[in-house]
């Protein structure tokens, strides 16, 4: 029989020793490192919001940073103030291009619609803009919605005058007839219909062409796979709750893009927002659209000087994440 004494010390040493395991294991939670996921407003990237407003990411190392154009957060990857970012894939192409060693774990959605071309009332075609104004985001993106749009009119940017815009520029501007067309997305689209502009083009006349990533850099990844996990689990949970409670999520969703909760239903109806199963489909299959259209980005950014030297894009692809989730 132990003797009472032993029994204390052994019990008062087990104590300490649990103790200790909770404050290492505490120590632990707090040393993980942060990952700071940046955005601009558009409602593709809505759900990740969604996720945050439903508690999906209480008690996990996901903040998400809000900046007020792609620009910006473009700045902000490249002086890696951000690990990861919803971005455009022509976007991904650029950081890759500055060695920011980008990697897609994610289609967040592709564009049916929801990038436009507006011009003033009195402007009825895209031929119409011949000599005219248009206001549009130094970004690889806005330049391929505009490049695209002239090409398939019969034009070219020497028709047109090019105005440098922020994306929160582009209300003031058209307003105050400092441009007489923008190329636009999210609020400000419906804004300016709402004002009388005209629809010049979408971003429907070129299917599978844009499409929006969650993008994070490759060694955070390697390095906190359990943090990414959450971030995708969080993403996913969110657009099976759109699905299942529709005018819920619109409420909780609309206030950042400073719509009515109907508006904000009515911009999605300009993308296709991809499940946990589609995108394992999209990303396994490298015969899908979505490899195709990631090729035909590259090599025409690549012919309008919007790259510097060839990218492969299949190389900033990274299904791994994804494929450890069960749909």
């Amino acid at each position: 029989m132990t003797p009472p004494i032993f029994q204390k010390t052994q019990k008062t040493y087990a104590v300490f020793i649990f103790i200790l395991l909770l404050f290492f294991s505490a120590c632990a939670k707090e040393e993980q490192a942060p990952l700071r996921i940046g955005n601009n407003v558009w409602p593709g990237y809505e759900p990740l919001y969604l996720a945050r407003s439903l508690g999906y990411f209480d008690n996990t190392p996901i903040h998400l940073v809000e900046f007020p154009s792609a620009s910006e957060v473009l700045r902000a990857y490249n002086s890696k103030a951000i690990e990861g970012a919803g971005l455009t894939m022509d976007e991904v192409l650029q950081l890759a291009e500055n060695r920011q060693d980008p990697r897609v774990v994610a289609i967040m959605d592709f564009s049916h619609g929801g990038d436009v071309i507006l011009g003033k009332p009195d402007i009825p075609d895209m031929p119409g803009l011949k000599g005219k104004r248009v206001g549009v985001e130094a970004t690889a993106l806005g330049a391929y919605v505009l490049t695209r749009a002239l090409e398939t009119n019969g034009m070219a940017l020497q028709d047109i005058q090019i105005v440098s815009l922020e994306v929160n520029e582009h209300l003031e501007a058209f307003k105050k007839d400092q441009v007489d067309a923008v190329v636009t997305f999210g609020p400000v689209h419906s804004t300016l219909l709402e004002k009388g502009a005209r629809l010049l083009f979408d971003s429907s006349k070129i299917p599978g062409e844009i499409v929006d990533v969650l993008t994070i850099r490759s060694d955070f990844i390697r390095d906190n796979p359990e943090t990414v996990r959450l971030l995708l689990e969080g993403w996913f949970k969110a657009i099976d709750y759109m699905k299942k409670n529709p005018e819920d999520a619109a409420r909780r969703m609309a206030p950042r893009e400073k719509v009515t909760p109907e508006e904000f239903m009515a911009s999605l109806k300009g993308l296709q927002i991809l499940s946990l199963q589609e995108n394992q489909d999209y990303l396994r299959n490298k015969e899908s659209s979505f490899y195709k259209g990631l090729g035909r980005l590259s090599s025409l950014m690549l012919e309008r000087k919007l790259l510097k030297v060839p990218m492969d894009p299949l190389s900033l692809i990274d299904p791994g994440p994804l494929s450890r989730l069960t749909p």
